[in-house]
């Protein structure tokens, strides 16, 4: 189906906002897509899309339900819908922006779609395991958006904080979002596989969500995380590729006492399994589950 047909199965039925936000919402939820990026359920993400389209916020759409549109506008909104529902492409793709910890950033397909099971215990500071008077360097690995390095930079406003990703087209992405926040001079990126070009260097507290998702989980992929990088979510047959050698490497860059505090999503039984001798603290998310470890090092190196 291309455009030109998708609009013509709404007819000129379609006058209002309220109109659209019915509509997109009962297309959607009648396709079957997938939200877990995004607003999680048909009508946000349909009000996401039509906000965006009008260059109002979700908010706003309620109180100007009955503003009849322009025959330019609707066919905004059109263009938005059918990109979600046929060509299932992310709806912070479709508007170029995405929300992370009450905060606004650009991305697009060079990058994930910012969201963590880290969040809110970046909004804590990590208390109790972290005091945040003491922390003076940060390292975000796999920086992506750059949204949990500049999200970390306003936790921590005496901290530096150093922010890597192997990608150079997601260090762009990156670079836009800091200058956004005004944060040239205390967020500092670096292209970089892991560790390999921060030699020397050492950090109070080192943060990463790095590519998790195993073999199967891959090939199960629905359409809309198909248009995230492959690069930021693979990680080989059991999830492990990248965890393993950041769990082997983080050592050699913390201070003593430094905490490493990774999420691993599903790969969390693997890690188990492969790795039971370590010390790791499983974080309990406030919504259930956990996916997230924290683990101190020792004072002499190691964990």
């Amino acid at each position: 189906m291309n455009l030109e047909q998708y609009i013509a199965l709404a007819g000129d039925t379609l006058q209002t906002i309220t109109d659209f936000r019915r509509w997109g919402a009962s297309r959607f939820a009648a396709a079957g897509l997938d939200f877990s990026q995004g607003q999680q359920q048909p009508r946000g993400e349909a009000d996401a899309l039509l906000a965006a389209a009008l260059h109002l916020e979700p908010e706003d759409l309620g109180e100007l339900g009955a503003a009849r549109l322009l025959d330019r506008e609707k066919t905004t909104i059109f263009k938005h819908f059918y990109q979600r529902e046929i060509l299932r492409r992310p709806a912070a793709y479709i508007t170029g922006e995405a929300w992370f910890a009450g905060l606004r950033f650009s991305v697009d397909e060079r990058v994930l779609i910012p969201r963590s099971l880290l969040e809110p215990f970046i909004e804590e500071g990590f208390a109790p395991w972290v005091e945040a008077s003491q922390v003076r360097r940060i390292l975000e690995i796999g920086t992506g958006s750059g949204c949990m390095a500049i999200t970390l930079a306003l936790r921590f406003p005496e901290a530096e904080v150093d922010a890597v990703d192997i990608s150079a087209d997601a260090l762009s992405v990156a670079h836009a979002n800091i200058r956004r926040y005004g944060l040239e001079d205390r967020v500092h990126l670096h292209q970089s596989d892991l560790f390999a070009a921060l030699e020397g260097r050492r950090y109070d507290l080192i943060l990463s969500n790095p590519p998790y998702v195993d073999a199967i989980a891959m090939a199960e992929l629905t359409p809309e995380y198909r248009h995230e990088p492959r690069l930021a979510l693979a990680a080989g047959e059991d999830g492990l590729d990248c965890l393993l050698p950041l769990l082997e490497q983080a050592p050699h860059h913390l201070e003593g006492g430094g905490v490493l505090v990774v999420e691993t999503g599903d790969a969390e039984e693997a890690l188990i399994r492969r790795r039971p001798d370590l010390p790791l603290i499983w974080l309990e998310h406030p919504a259930g589950g956990s996916g997230a470890f924290l683990v101190v090092a020792a004072a002499d190196g190691g964990f």
